[in-house]
């Protein structure tokens, strides 16, 4: 495993990521670092969240708001 420090990424300076490159040649993952990019790993954090929670039963609003208010029965599934 190989370390290539990547500053450019599709033509953004993007330094304080790193790349892991097997000995493909081929990109396996990516290290960030937290204190330059904190917030770009909370964007694909939350959208990893969201991606893995897609198939999940939905509810509406004003559901949830009478659940809230008290005014109906909680979900049997919740």
């Amino acid at each position: 495993m190989v370390i290539f420090n990547c500053s450019v990424i599709g033509g953004v300076n993007m330094k304080g990521v790193q790349y892991l490159i097997d000995e493909n040649g081929e990109r396996t993952a990516v290290v960030i670092d937290l204190k330059k990019h904190g917030e770009l790993w909370e964007d694909f954090y939350d959208r990893a969240v969201a991606e893995a929670r897609k198939n999940e039963p939905r509810e509406s609003l004003d559901s949830v708001k009478k659940r809230i208010a008290g005014q109906s029965e909680p979900r049997a599934d919740v």
